[in-house]
Order: structure tokens, then sequence, then C-alpha cells
């Protein structure tokens, strides 16, 4: 009982009002980072639709070799999220730093091509690429909770996840359709996504602002109290609970690799199952962000992760054919709609604005280090053990992790009892 009210936020008078007048409260910045992120996305999945099957089936790299690699592309960058958010805050420059990350990402697709079959360079311009998103992830969070109030930060940050993931289900779609007229030629993808992502860049320089502040006084910004905000208890179980969670989740790559070898789907579907997920998010992520706010943020976003043990679990479960498909595709989108922005809904009231964007970097950074491990450890599982008790494992593994971080966060002083008494 006392779960499914913890972490609401108190909302004023004129919020349960008509829709127009609560929706208003994200406002245009966020509409215009998530128009960023909605481009940004289209080139990004076009890539990452068409890269496990390219990848695996196309350069014959072993699920072990791949889980580094996937591991690689999300973890290896850990440390440049921390910086890039340390530097945001440092010069109060966030939209600066965001573009530096959304411009290396849009020239990565470029490097793509020019490394040709080389998995090592493959591997060298992927974490470019991830670099880049590690450098724009956290300032431009940071924005979003700086562009909207407090009470609406689950409806703003499930708009923005809803416009990315706009962009996530176009992706797989231009990629197939570049695919289909440029007669199978991954190259060809590479170019367009480059083109797609420069637009994106585009767009951030006209149309985000930037909240810029005064440079902070000496010592507010600086290594010590960067070390003063991670003794603080709060941001701790936050940290801890994110690194909880990456450990426990394994890429989408790894599922969609699983689904298309148990029903044997052709190459040129493949891309398609990105797409059913991102449909689900793109309908579910505003309206669980704005449930977040009203009935609480962590019993959302612990929700989202239980679906997410039932979408392992149905991997190698008795359903099989077009129901399966659908089902493991569409309750992945689920987790997502319920987890990605809720998470940063929940730590955005914990950090001290002039540390926001290095505390979300922090939270950020924990769960792409854990992730890192998390793919490793089940592309070692694949090969050792099959695929069936690896992904079995991983359900058990989620189930864990989220009723960890249920006691984490529920706990005296942290989190969730702070947003309740803000």
């Amino acid at each position: 009982m006392y779960l499914s009210t913890i972490g609401r936020t108190e909302l004023p008078p004129d919020a349960g009002g008509p829709g127009r007048r609560r929706w208003h409260l994200v406002g245009g910045n966020v509409l215009a980072l998530g128009t960023v992120s909605l481009i940004t996305d289209i080139s990004a999945e076009m890539v990452t639709a068409v890269l496990p099957l390219y990848l695996v089936l196309g350069l014959q790299l072993s699920p072990a070799a791949y889980g580094v690699l996937d591991g690689l592309n999300t973890g290896a960058t850990a440390l440049l999220r921390i910086a890039g958010g340390y530097a945001a805050d440092r010069v109060s420059r966030r939209k600066a730093v965001a573009g530096a990350g959304y411009g290396l990402s849009a020239l990565a697709k470029l490097g793509l091509v020019a490394v040709g079959n080389s998995v090592s360079a493959i591997g060298l311009v992927l974490a470019a690429d991830r670099a880049g998103k590690g450098l724009r992830t956290a300032p431009r969070d940071a924005l979003i909770t700086l562009s909207a109030p407090e009470h609406a930060l689950g409806r703003a940050f499930g708009v923005h996840r809803a416009m990315d993931s706009i962009g996530a289900f176009a992706g797989p779609l231009v990629a197939l359709a570049v695919l289909t007229a440029a007669g199978q030629s991954f190259d060809a993808v590479f170019v367009t996504s480059f083109c797609i992502a420069a637009l994106g860049v585009l767009v951030l320089v006209l149309f985000v602002r930037d909240h810029r502040q005064a440079r902070p006084p000496a010592g507010t910004v600086s290594p010590r109290a960067v070390g003063r905000l991670l003794r603080d208890r709060p941001v701790q179980r936050l940290v801890a609970a994110a690194c909880l969670l990456g450990l426990a989740t394994i890429g989408d790559g790894f599922v969609y690799l699983l689904l298309q070898r148990r029903e044997s789907l052709s190459v040129g579907w493949f891309p398609l199952l990105a797409v059913g997920t991102s449909l689900s998010y793109l309908i579910l992520a505003a309206p669980l962000g704005a449930l977040a706010d009203r009935v609480g943020r962590l019993p959302v976003m612990l929700g989202g992760y239980g679906v997410l043990a039932v979408v392992y679990l149905l991997l190698h479960g008795p359903l099989g054919g077009p129901a399966l498909l659908v089902l493991v595709v569409g309750l992945n989108g689920v987790f997502y709609a319920a987890t990605e922005g809720v998470l940063m809904a929940l730590a955005a009231p914990v950090l001290p604005e002039r540390l926001r964007t290095t505390g979300i970097a922090l939270i950020q950074s924990g769960q792409a280090i854990a992730y890192l491990g998390s793919s490793v450890l089940f592309g070692l599982a694949w090969q050792a053990w099959g695929p069936a008790a690896a992904s079995r494992g991983a359900a058990v593994c989620v189930v864990v992790g989220a009723l960890a971080t249920a006691f984490l966060l529920m706990a005296k002083n942290s989190p969730e009892r702070q947003g309740t008494s803000s």
C-alpha cells in the first residue's frame, strides 16, 4: 500500500483541469529538445536496427564477441558522460556540451562507411558514437528538468521520450527503405543516417534555448563539490539502484537476435522488430510519465522492470509465432516507457541545480558501466549454456535487481521520501 503512494508529487490546484492546461506545463523548450531527439533517433535507429544482423550474420561474430562489442558500445563512455556533465555545470553551457555530443555522433555515422569490415575499427567508431551520446544525454536531461516545473517532470520526460520514440519508430523503416532502394547496401544506410543526424544538430542550434546562469562561485562546481554530492545518502542510493538495474538489463540487440533465431525471421523483417518496440514506447511514454507524477515514480519504474522479466521469460516460453513477436516487442516498449524518463524524473528533485547535470551523468554512468558487464556476461552465458538458460537467468536477475532497488529507494533518506516531502 505504501509502495503505491511514495514519490507522489503534490500538484497545483489547476493541474487537474483540462488537458490543455496540464500539458502546456511541458513547455516549448522540452518540445524543441524532443524534436532534436526525434530527428537524431531516426539516424541512430537506422544503424541500430541493422547492426546486430550485420555483425552476427554478416561478419559472423559469436554471441560472446557481440556481447563485448555491445557492452563497450554503451559502457565504455561512462567516464566521458561524467566529464561532459561536469563541464556543462562548470561553464553553465548545457546546450553547447549537448551540441558537441550530437555532432560527434553524426560524424561517427560516416566513420562506419570508412572502416569497412574491420571489427576493431567498427568498435572504435561505435565507441565514438556512444561517446557523443554520453556527452549529450546528461546536459539534455538537465535542460528538461530546468524547462518544466517539478510537479510535471514525469510528464515532461514522458513527452520528450515519446517524441524520441517517434524517431526510433521511423528509423528502422527508413533503414529498410534505404536497404531496399540501394540493393542491400549498408553503406547507403550509414550515409543517409549521417545526413539526418546533421539536421538534428541544426535544429538544436536554431531552436533549443539554454538555461544560462552566471558563472558559479568558486567551489560551487568543483571536484570537492562532486565528492560531497556523492556522499549524499539519497544520491548514493540512486546511483546504486541505477547500477543494479543496468546489470540486470540486456541489450535489445540480444532480444531481437533471440527472436530472429527462434522464429527464423528473414533479414528483411529483422529491422521491424525495433519498430514494434518503438511504437509501443511511443504510445505509452507520455501517459506513463503522467501516471508516475500522480501515483509515484518508483512503483511505475519497478512495474516496468517486472514487464522486462516477462519479456525475457517469453523468449523461450511455450508461446510462438506472430503472437510471440507482437507480445515481446510490445512489452519491451512498455518497459522503456515506464523506466527511461521516470528514473530521471525521480532523480531531479534530489540533485542541486548547480550540479544537476553532473548528478544525472553519475547516475547514467553507473547504469552504463553495469550494462557493459551485463552484455558481456549474457553473451558468455548464451555461448556456454545456450540461449534458453541465458534468457531465463536474465529474468531472475531483473527480479532480484528490482527488489533490491525497491529496498534502496524506499528506505529512510531515500530519494522517493525526499520527493514526497518536497
